[in-house]
């Protein structure tokens, strides 16, 4: 975890540098420059926005830690752009997608269920001095933690963390294992998802579903297309921050009443608001989807909701310390092995069912990082996916402290 105050601490000036960073990348991506051209074939735009941030972090430039744009931007413009994204959606599409999306994410959480006790096996083997700790300092109570948030999200680690009781300066440690291998592995599939047929073509799979969903809502959106007026922009980000508005109403008034008159819930994330803000905007997106509310997508509706999005992409980047390796390496050796179990169980029950990597990408990503970036992943292979991801993730919320729970008693029995 950072220690050292960085150079720039006005969340002013840190949003103008990201907002700064979001249109060169975007200017040079779109340019007809030849070098910018062949730069972008190799790199994919979506990557730089979040590997420039993580870069600045880094280096003191800028910190995610002393910012609050993570926070404005997962609260506001995420709700925002997911009912933006939702709007054009076809639910029915969405529907014939099939058994497989749900088999790959069940596989990731597997993965991370399995990837643990495994990882902390094969390096407690060659460094045995980990298994050292005593009490609260005992290594696989914080690996616990990291389970609650690698199936789950962050409601779902600090359940494990009273559950299993690892200790303040344990949990810290491994949150900078969490953060540092959860974003590297989020920018190999962002990378990759920018070329998903070369993987389809290995795995053999049918990806004509995803496909056809993605043409009938390009399709869809060229018959409505129009030059945008002032009342329609109004009216999109009016309608997108209205329901977010709605969304953390609700939230505020849901989470505590059951976590005063049902506590049992807590267990699948019910007791917590950004659960509900996700669902509710999403919720409400998909229904404005069977409305004439709809036609807003010929007025750029989903092109405002990624705006949204890659705004939130550069505030995650920015919580990305790439010289936290060196703090604990060993640590971070457990969290880089569990995370290729997790991805070699995916990949091998993908090649078995013939699924295309959009499953194995945002199955993976609903498990690891969540609602908050799971549509960013489904996005970047197409922004009407977008609602998959989120789908899935909430999947995430529901599953994510059992599998921890059933991980940490696996740890606890490798740990002996």
């Amino acid at each position: 975890m950072q220690e050292y105050t960085p150079l720039i601490t006005n969340d002013a000036v840190v949003f103008g540098i990201l907002m700064f960073i979001l249109a060169l990348v975007f200017g040079t991506s779109s340019s007809k420059n030849p070098f910018w051209q062949k730069f972008y074939r190799v790199i994919p735009s979506i990557l730089l926005c979040y590997f420039i941030p993580a870069v600045l972090n880094s280096f003191g430039i800028i910190s995610g830690e002393y910012s609050q744009l993570y926070s404005v931007a997962s609260r506001y413009l995420l709700p925002t752009s997911l009912v933006l994204l939702t709007l054009s959606i076809d639910f029915k599409g969405i529907l014939k997608l099939g058994p497989k999306a749900l088999i790959m994410f069940l596989a990731g959480s597997l993965g991370i269920i399995l990837g643990g006790p495994l990882a902390l096996l094969t390096v407690s083997a060659v460094f045995p001095e980990i298994l050292g700790g005593v009490g609260p300092d005992e290594i696989w109570r914080g690996l616990a933690t990291i389970a609650g948030s690698w199936i789950g999200g962050g409601a779902n680690q600090t359940a494990m963390l009273e559950v299993f009781e690892a200790s303040p300066t344990l949990f810290s440690q491994m949150i900078a294992v969490d953060v540092l291998v959860a974003n590297v592995w989020m920018a190999v599939l962002l990378f990759w998802a920018a070329k998903p047929g070369r993987i389809d073509k290995i795995f053999k799979a049918d990806s004509s579903a995803i496909h056809e969903l993605q043409e009938k809502v390009e399709k869809y959106r060229e018959g409505i297309l129009k030059i945008p007026t002032m009342a329609d922009t109004m009216k999109i980000l009016g309608i997108g921050f209205a329901l977010t508005g709605l969304a953390h109403l609700f939230a505020d008034w849901m989470a505590p009443f059951i976590g005063e008159n049902y506590p049992a819930l807590s267990q699948y994330s019910l007791d917590k608001t950004f659960f509900w803000i996700v669902v509710v905007a999403t919720t409400g997106g998909l229904l404005l989807s069977f409305t004439k509310a709809r036609e807003l997508e010929g007025a750029g509706a989903s092109r405002l909701g990624s705006v949204l999005l890659y705004i939130l992409v550069a505030t995650i980047g920015m919580q990305m310390d790439l010289m936290a390796i060196f703090d604990s390496p060993v640590f971070f050796l457990i969290g880089i092995l569990w995370m290729i179990f997790h991805i070699v169980i995916m990949l091998v029950v993908a090649f078995i069912i013939k699924a295309p990597f959009f499953f194995v990408a945002v199955g993976s990503q609903a498990n690891v990082g969540g609602a908050a970036s799971a549509p960013i992943v489904a996005s970047a292979f197409n922004p009407s996916l977008a609602p998959v991801g989120v789908l899935m993730a909430v999947l995430g919320y529901a599953v994510g402290t059992y599998g921890a729970y059933i991980c940490g008693l696996l740890l606890q029995l490798v740990h002996g």
